[in-house]
């Protein structure tokens, strides 16, 4: 911190700094302002959304799989998905590949839907903000030195809450994480692609599974170079668009005991260029080999490539893939998942483990709560689990669910002068349920 000194502008305060407004961080940035506090969103991108925006554009976890779909989040998810339907810019669609109902929307009209409710809440944003350095003291962080075009920047607060998506608070406050890769396979990158000029009608003459076997055929005949052999392409709220889930690109490396992942500037540097060049590469397979796209055109790649997880902090309580597996119920939960285990794993396919039919599992208040911390919270990819419970949690409306719990109980321990660990969980789970949030399956 005393590096940057000389060259800080003098520091704003705030009741509470949001770090990073993907689907977790901009539900947090609303459930705080909406509480009353003085909230600030810093975000490194030119836009509010994260991942949501800047890569993907499909909502997974509002629905569980299975033979009934239950709707299992609600609260400010909700008024995300109504205020993108007055866009008429989503749809419902049926997921073949079994993580349930999707909710695909426009990724533009997103942006628009995130900043209008942030500000409309009253938070202040912050956007090409990046965090480089924080002070912090016996787990209690005091202030963050902020990069901007004018230069560095301080802000303090008296609750900070990191959804930045790779834990980059926890890290540079010295609070302990595991680094994924260090003990499991960590989840592959995937670079997103939308094309256009797609004849839907034609390419839904083939099922799935004749899909994947044209893309197996095609890798196997040594013509495309195709890592990975069941991508899959749904339509979007644009006519004759499609968008993709394809590319598969390694996001860790191990270098004698260390592991380099992608929270390395150089390691991930590589793969957004390389997961363009594969991207390329799916595209002429489905132009030679698909019905239905024969005449398309790239549309987009996604704004950055597509990270699953890098860092996942070590919290109060830690959710194991038993406890996804199992449906367990927690006394403190302040969220349901009913998604299966979606393990995007370095091999040609992608490993599926379901929940029980109908079932969910609780997200507990302790995952968001990194230990001993005074004053920091955590939501979104980057909260308290192993490897395979993640694969299951970190969809999009989970990331919301948690989003809109830390930032309730942010605005409660300002309001209260308490550390995470002291704030009623009754008081937060009633708070929750007032605002829409669904804590028991249905």
């Amino acid at each position: 911190m005393n590096v940057y000194s000389k060259n800080l502008a003098p520091a704003r305060h705030y009741d509470i700094i949001v770090v990073g407004s993907g689907s977790a961080g901009a539900s947090a940035t609303i459930a705080a302002a909406r509480s009353g506090a003085k909230t600030l969103v810093l975000e490194r991108l030119p836009f509010l959304g994260g991942t949501s925006t800047a890569v993907l554009d499909t909502f997974y976890g509002f629905y569980t799989p299975g033979s009934r779909s239950k709707k299992v989040v609600g609260g400010i998810g909700d008024d995300v998905i109504e205020r993108l339907r007055r866009y008429a810019s989503c749809l419902e669609r049926p997921n073949t590949h079994g993580a349930g109902t999707g909710v695909t929307y426009h990724p533009e009209y997103l942006k628009v839907t995130w900043e209008d409710l942030v500000r409309e809440a009253g938070a202040e944003v912050l956007l090409n903000a990046w965090v480089q350095d924080v002070e912090a003291k016996d787990k209690s962080l005091r202030s963050l030195v902020v990069a901007t075009k004018l230069g560095l920047r301080s802000f303090t607060a008296d609750v900070f809450i990191d959804a930045s998506g790779d834990a980059d608070l926890c890290h540079f406050g010295n609070f302990e994480y595991e680094l994924a890769g260090a003990i499991d396979p960590a989840q592959t990158l995937t670079t997103t692609f939308k094309l256009c000029n797609v004849d839907v009608a034609r390419r839904k003459t083939i099922s799935k599974e004749e899909f994947h076997a044209l893309m197996v055929a095609a890798a196997e005949s040594g013509n495309y170079a195709l890592p990975r052999k069941e991508g899959s392409d749904h339509i979007t709220p644009v006519d004759h668009m499609t968008a993709t889930i394809m590319t598969r690109l390694p996001s860790y490396v191990k270098r004698g005991d260390t592991v380099v992942n992608a929270t390395d500037p150089e390691l991930l540097s590589q793969a957004e260029m390389e997961g363009r060049k594969q991207a390329i590469e799916y595209i002429r397979f489905l132009r030679d080999k698909v019905p239905g796209y024969e005449k398309a055109q790239l549309s987009t790649f996604g704004v950055q490539i597509g990270v699953r997880e890098t860092r996942r902090i070590y919290g109060e309580s830690r959710l194991t893939k038993d406890d996804v597996l199992s449906a367990k119920q927690f006394d403190d939960q302040i969220g349901l998942c009913g998604a299966p285990i979606e393990d995007h794993h370095g091999g040609t396919d992608t490993a599926w483990s379901y929940l029980p039919d109908g079932q969910c599992v609780g997200i507990p208040w302790g995952t968001l709560v990194p230990i001993g911390s005074q004053n920091l919270l955590m939501a979104g990819r980057c909260f308290s689990s192993t490897h395979d419970a993640h694969a299951s949690v970190r969809s999009m409306a989970q990331c919301m669910a948690m989003g809109q719990a830390v930032g309730t109980a942010a605005a409660m321990m300002v309001n209260e002068r308490k550390a995470p660990q002291e704030i009623s969980v009754k008081q937060l789970q009633s708070a929750l349920r007032r605002d829409g949030a669904i804590l028991e399956t249905p």
